[in-house]
């Protein structure tokens, strides 16, 4: 993979005694969906953990656009230009809509600029200009995850990380919320996603990682992953229960 925005470099983490990674290395290429799979406890959750600066790594390395990121705060790493859709969505209930995506955007100081931003996102979400006004806590779980990935839109991100974005959610608004994920990556933004649907995940993306036991056990581009029999009767059956 070229042009590599996010690199991983032998990464071993821990939780207390508990090894999780053990010289996880990967990469995301610039412009690319790239979908990190694997079962429960593999690791997939710490890997956007340790991306976003809530983790650190006991060794290794993690770089962005070149540059490390280790010892960077959260909001330090969103001004670097890194967005994020975490799992569960975590949005502000009791917040309308527009206060919610308005959020997205705390760490910049351009306000006429944002609002053009605002606007311009909305026209990816129309449901969500429908619902500008209604407490957050009110949508269905689709909509909710479109405020959560509207939101990281309006930090400007060059990379977003996606955590496990279709969980909980109806067969509608699956593949409603993938094909938002590939508009997205469509305007040039590089989507890094850890996702329990493999089968669904690998259709859009461009590359992807098999994680197990924190070790990266298998990884290629996606339609390579996704028509081999044997990689999915032994990886991605597991990876889809995640």
């Amino acid at each position: 993979m070229t042009d590599a925005l996010l690199r991983l470099d032998r990464v071993n983490t821990n939780y207390g005694p508990v090894q999780v990674h053990f010289d996880l290395s990967l990469t995301v290429g610039r412009g690319q969906i790239v979908c990190l799979l694997g079962g429960n406890a593999s690791g997939k959750s710490t890997t956007m953990k340790i991306v976003l600066g809530l983790l650190k790594p006991r060794s290794g390395e993690v770089q962005f656009e070149g540059q490390s990121l280790l010892g960077l705060s959260t909001p330090q790493i969103v001004r670097r230009g890194v967005g994020s859709v975490p799992e569960s969505r975590r949005l502000f209930g009791t917040m309308t809509v527009r206060e919610n995506v308005l959020m997205g955007a705390y760490t910049r100081s351009d306000r006429a600029a944002v609002a053009e931003d605002y606007e311009r996102t909305l026209d990816l979400f129309p449901k969500l200009r429908e619902r500008h006004a209604q407490q957050a806590g009110t949508l269905s779980g689709g909509e909710q995850q479109m405020v959560a990935m509207a939101r990281a839109l309006m930090g400007r991100p060059r990379l977003i990380c996606m955590d496990e974005p279709t969980m909980g959610l109806s067969p509608l608004h699956v593949d409603k919320v993938l094909d938002l994920i590939d508009a997205i990556n469509r305007q040039g933004v590089t989507i890094f996603m850890v996702e329990q649907n493999a089968s669904l995940a690998l259709q859009i993306a461009h590359h992807g990682y098999v994680l197990q036991s924190g070790r990266i056990v298998l990884s290629g581009a996606a339609r390579d992953l996704a028509s081999d029999p044997q990689i999915r009767d032994a990886y991605l059956g597991g990876a889809q229960a995640a």
